[in-house]
């Protein structure tokens, strides 16, 4: 729990940066603008879709038809959980912005200023964060959409969407925050030893999809919280493993006679 909250501490702190919060805000508003767009030229036919999928149903389409009231409101709850579903849409195309494009850069710049110490074995590559991305989004798009049918039920639909993009979070995040220092076999050992933790990581930092205004930054944000959890991480692993780190103190100029 206190290297999460090390984390977060540290993320706050780096994302105040100059060369870092222009990363943090572009992948939130390009993914609320295009769904946004979306939302309001396909809305009509969304809700079609999902209600005649509803009526499809055994003995739930029986019981709408029975009464008008009954399916007045669970018309009502299905366009709420509609908009809903819009939230995890948002953060995974932000998300995936930010696991292909801006984290790569965030990373580069957060190690050089605060894992200075640690050798960079470029275990990862941009290809692999952009596969990884792409089949994370498949899994969680295919694993979003079986779920839909419990939406219905008020509260679960949110605790579906946390889950769902906590798991998203430690899954595209967890192999970019290391791709640069870490070496294939550091990157899956970490990956592994740390899973829980970056699962409660990921969940924590999934709530903030849902907090206006600052879900526009969450998935950067989460970004830079999984950066500096898991290369404290391997700092840790190196220096428990006596691996001698980088000396990155300032050195002293020498002096020159006038």
């Amino acid at each position: 729990m206190k290297e999460i909250l090390v984390a977060f501490g540290r993320a706050f702190r780096s994302l105040w940066r100059r060369d870092i919060f222009w990363h943090l805000l572009w992948p939130g508003i390009v993914a609320l603008v295009l769904w946004i767009t979306v939302g309001v030229l396909q809305w009509d036919p969304m809700v079609a879709t999902v209600l005649n999928v509803v009526h499809g149903l055994p003995l739930v389409g029986e019981w709408l038809t029975t009464s008008e009231t009954v399916a007045a409101i669970v018309l009502v709850m299905l366009k709420i959980g509609l908009l809903l579903v819009f939230v995890p849409l948002i953060y995974v195309t932000a998300a995936v912005l930010v696991a292909t494009v801006a984290l790569p850069i965030m990373l580069e710049r957060v190690g050089r200023r605060d894992y200075a110490d640690l050798e960079q074995r470029r275990g990862g590559s941009n290809a692999g964060s952009a596969w990884n991305a792409i089949l994370t989004t498949v899994l969680f798009v295919f694993a979003l959409l079986l779920s839909l049918p419990f939406w219905l039920i008020p509260g679960v639909g949110l605790i579906v969407s946390v889950l769902l993009t906590g798991w998203l979070n430690q899954r595209a995040f967890g192999y970019d925050a290391l791709m640069l220092h870490a070496d294939g076999d550091e990157m899956r050992r970490l990956r592994a030893d740390q899973r829980v933790p970056m699962l409660a990581l990921g969940g924590a930092c999934a709530l903030l999809a849902y907090v206006p205004v600052l879900n526009l930054v969450a998935p950067a944000y989460s970004g830079l919280a999984f950066v500096h959890f898991l290369l404290e991480a391997l700092r840790r692993e190196r220096t428990r493993n006596g691996v001698t780190l980088i000396d990155a103190s300032p050195k002293s100029l020498p002096r020159t006679n006038a």
